[in-house]
């Protein structure tokens, strides 16, 4: 599936929708951008970004882009994830995701002997003013396909 069509199909995912996350760019499996609004159904008590939406606004992107990037030899799962609030979300925040080709070596070479390699990808949820909101962190387990027999 080409990563426009993946866009178009995430952007209609109810976890999405009815959140108010919207993957604003995402024409390669190298680079992505999502949005997620404030409004009156998706905040919390206190009038500011709900916590469950920050995160889920970041849970697929590293694995489906590693995975893509890496090819059809390879295997990519969630392992962990996590996520520091550093201040109030009280307006709309953005995440971007970058595959880097050094990144994508550095886990052929890992990987290269057939053992799992498990790496951590930080991403960064800012306001447009570029105000920090909060920091996500996944960790990705990677492994080259073992040959069928």
């Amino acid at each position: 599936m080409k990563a426009s069509t993946l866009r178009r199909v995430l952007n209609a995912w109810p976890p999405f929708f009815f959140a108010g996350i919207r993957v604003v760019e995402f024409d390669t499996y190298r680079y992505a951008k999502v949005r997620l609004k404030l409004a009156w159904y998706n905040r919390n008590y206190v009038r500011t970004q709900f916590g469950g939406n920050l995160f889920s606004m970041t849970d697929p992107f590293w694995m489906i882009m590693v995975l893509k990037s890496l090819g059809n030899d390879y295997i990519v799962w969630d392992q962990a994830g996590e996520i520091r609030f550093v201040a109030p979300g009280r307006e709309a925040v953005y995440a971007e995701f970058r595959v880097e080709d050094t990144v994508l070596d550095e886990l052929r070479a890992a990987t290269a002997n057939g053992e799992k390699c498990l790496r951590w990808f930080d991403t960064d949820i800012r306001t447009a003013s570029g105000e920090l909101v909060a920091t996500v962190r996944k960790q990705l387990y990677v492994r080259r396909k073992r040959p069928k027999a």
